[in-house]
């Protein structure tokens, strides 16, 4: 089996080797070790998007809005790389559409790093496969698959604003269960706390 930095490596160098700069190559690099992490094809689905480059032409999404349409299918890593570089910007868009994206698996690790940028959720379907990312710690998602997504008809994406799971009763009835392990002072115990005895000498 291939270690992780070995995945990383080679995306790298494959990168830069199908055109991208080495800025751009490094951020390859680490999405597709993310992907590989979380089980998911990252290598595969990049191959192929590289053997497809060679006979296809991508638009690059440079300004991502709530609306993104090309007849021309999106190239994932310039619309990730953008959505990364603009996310504090774009962070309270409602439900922001892009059509028409080639290998959209790619796109993916560049939201769950901008989940952990702005320390919020985000919300990613592709088509009817659901995905949310947490922070860039893992990934709860109803597509886990080896296949290949050559492209997809519509991605959204939402920014999932932070809230508790629980109500204020649950965190009452907790608080008293945690007085529990409060301990009354006492004389004895001032007088065996840290620094209790010590005199100075200076």
């Amino acid at each position: 089996m291939r270690s992780f930095s070995e995945i990383d490596t080679i995306a790298k160098r494959a990168s830069k080797g199908v055109g991208f700069s080495w800025g751009v190559a490094e951020e390859v690099g680490k999405n597709i070790k993310l992907l590989e992490t979380y089980g998911l094809p990252g290598l595969k689905n990049l191959n192929e998007y590289f053997n497809s480059l060679q006979v296809k032409k991508f638009q690059n999404l440079t300004f991502i809005s709530n609306e993104n349409q090309s007849k021309i299918p999106y190239c994932p890593i310039i619309a990730g790389i953008s959505f990364l570089d603009q996310v504090e910007e774009i962070k309270d868009l409602v439900n922001i559409k892009i059509e028409n994206m080639s290998y959209p698996i790619l796109f993916l690790p560049f939201l769950s790093r901008a989940s952990e940028i702005v320390g919020k959720k985000i919300s990613l379907k592709i088509d009817e496969k659901i995905f949310l990312l947490n922070f860039n710690q893992n990934i709860y998602s109803n597509y886990f698959s080896d296949e290949i997504l050559p492209n997809s008809n519509m991605v959204e994406i939402n920014f999932i604003e932070n809230k508790n799971t629980f109500d204020q009763n649950v965190w009452d009835n907790m608080y008293k269960l945690s007085t529990n392990t409060f301990v009354d002072e006492t004389d004895e115990l001032k007088k065996s706390a840290a620094g209790a005895g010590l005199t100075d000498n200076d």
